[in-house]
């Protein structure tokens, strides 16, 4: 299982950096920023996330023959290094493209907090100047939307694409991890009620977990019910992340976590931990984690096909999503 997972770590790396737009032209200083901030360490936790959800439950993994529909300058080395012998491409272009998008709302973040650190490296502005992070992000945004996009010439007409496409613009956006983004800058320093914690912890962080697992079961083949169901656990796995991490911000490991512990506290937020203390936050992560695995194996009795390796990996994955360190 170890070894699987190590491959299946080195291939996800090789699709994202395979997808990264080429250091040149007069746009080189921005995709320089953008490029660092990609590449900078990060667990790769939403397109592994889809990846494992996607090979769970496929029925048809075959060797990509649209393979030309790819990017030209990027998969053809990813392919190659694929973790699985018959691993659909498909998905490739929306791994890519969440990573993307995950990476410029750190850059944003790390704007809005004045962090200086993001993964024991300088944070972009820090290492570019706030002009260009800010112009970085933008990138990354706009560029993960044109490498999703090639998913539609790798299977024109394809309506699961469509439907994987539409929660790739939707999960990250207004109703989603751009809204709980704003509810968090806005009531910053000021007492929030359980209504708006869950708010923000949901569409803040549990949103673009979400649309992980969701476009990994909706390339699947799953049916819309199980997708569903699949977004619930998501959902629950990201509020049980996002609790961890205030954990971790107040008693968490610097060097583990490659940042700065207790900018919560400096900046004024009212977190989960904050509010109801270390143990009970601890007993929250481990509740709603307990009920997240127990309807994913439910999901499990009712898919019509289930890969038992990738399931299993799968469901490991999502346990240490709530016990993590760093």
């Amino acid at each position: 299982m170890s070894e699987n997972m190590d491959k299946i770590k080195e291939y996800i790396e090789s699709v994202i950096e395979g997808s990264l737009p080429e250091e040149e032209g007069h746009a080189k200083p921005v995709i320089e920023a953008m490029n660092y901030a990609v590449r900078g360490g990060g667990k790769r936790i939403r397109p592994l996330l889809m990846y494992l959800t996607y090979m769970s439950f496929c029925n048809d993994v075959s060797d990509e023959t649209e393979q030309s529909g790819n990017n030209d300058n990027s998969t053809d080395n990813a392919s190659e290094k694929r973790a699985g012998n018959n691993v659909s491409s498909i998905v490739e272009p929306f791994m890519a493209a969440l990573e993307m998008i995950h990476c410029y709302s750190l850059v944003h973040d790390d704007i809005l907090d004045n962090d200086d650190l993001r993964r024991g490296k300088p944070s972009c502005h820090k290492q570019y100047g706030k002009d260009m992070a800010l112009l970085a992000g933008d990138g990354l945004l706009n560029y993960a939307y044109e490498t999703a996009a090639r998913a539609f010439t790798m299977k024109p007409g394809d309506i699961d694409v469509e439907k994987a496409f539409f929660v790739l613009t939707f999960k990250p956006g207004l109703y989603g991890m751009l809204g709980g983004q704003t509810a968090d800058v806005y009531l910053t320093g000021k007492p929030v009620d359980e209504n708006q914690l869950e708010y923000i912890y949901r569409n803040k962080t549990s949103a673009l977990i979400e649309c992980a697992m969701m476009i990994g079961a909706i390339l699947a083949g799953l049916p819309q019910d199980l997708v569903d169901s699949l977004e619930n656990v998501a959902y629950k796995v990201g509020m049980a992340f996002q609790v961890r991490d205030d954990i971790l911000d107040i008693e968490g490991d610097e060097k583990l976590l490659g940042k700065t512990v207790g900018q919560d506290a400096d900046n004024d937020k009212y977190t989960f931990a904050r509010i109801h203390g270390l143990d009970e936050s601890r007993k929250y992560v481990e509740d709603i984690t307990k009920e997240a695995l127990e309807i994913l194996a439910e999901i499990g009795k009712e898919a019509d096909s289930v890969n038992e390796e990738y399931f299993s990996l799968l469901t490991d994955v999502l346990k240490s999503l709530a016990t993590r360190n760093m």
